[in-house]
């Protein structure tokens, strides 16, 4: 597999992660001193919204950060236009991402009305903007040295009590 390629496929793997709200398979894509940075993209100028330290940090964040899905529903993270650049062991990968989330309807106890056909649920946009990862190749293959999210919409987080 070329460079390019594997540094393309741990965005993948990133993505399938955050999808399955998986804590270690996401650490395991960083190295030891891994970086997360999100920020939002506000007219032009980033405002940070929050930093990730570690490899611990992340598991943590995942574990405990992310919501765990709804009966029926997932998310799907999609990326696109990837820009790669190469530069001996040092990379740096430039995508767009969107994430969906979907919802399949429940099954009413009488089955589907009359003319049902298809899927059934709903699939809505829900976050975009660049993932921006630095990697970094090491003896466990191509690992994330840091990882700049640029949101394109505000985001609110849980105020603590």
């Amino acid at each position: 597999m070329s460079d390019a390629l594997a540094v393309r496929e741990v965005m993948a793997r990133y993505v399938r992660a955050a999808d399955h709200r998986n804590p270690e398979a996401m650490a395991g894509l960083f190295t030891e001193e891994g970086r997360v940075e999100i920020l939002y993209d506000k007219d032009g100028g980033e405002t940070l919204l929050g930093v990730l330290e570690g490899r611990e940090a992340i598991t943590d964040a995942v574990r405990h950060m992310m919501a765990p899905h709804a009966p029926r529903a997932w998310s799907h993270h999609t990326t696109h236009d990837a820009i790669v650049e190469i530069d001996g062991e040092r990379a740096t990968l430039d995508a767009q991402f969107i994430v969906f989330s979907v919802q399949g309807a429940k099954e009413p106890s009488s089955g589907w009305p009359a003319g049902a056909f298809g899927a059934q649920g709903t699939i809505t946009p829900i976050e975009s903007g660049y993932y921006r990862p630095e990697l970094r190749k090491t003896e466990e293959g191509w690992r994330i040295t840091r990882l700049r999210i640029l949101h394109d919409l505000p985001m609110a987080f849980p105020r603590s009590a």
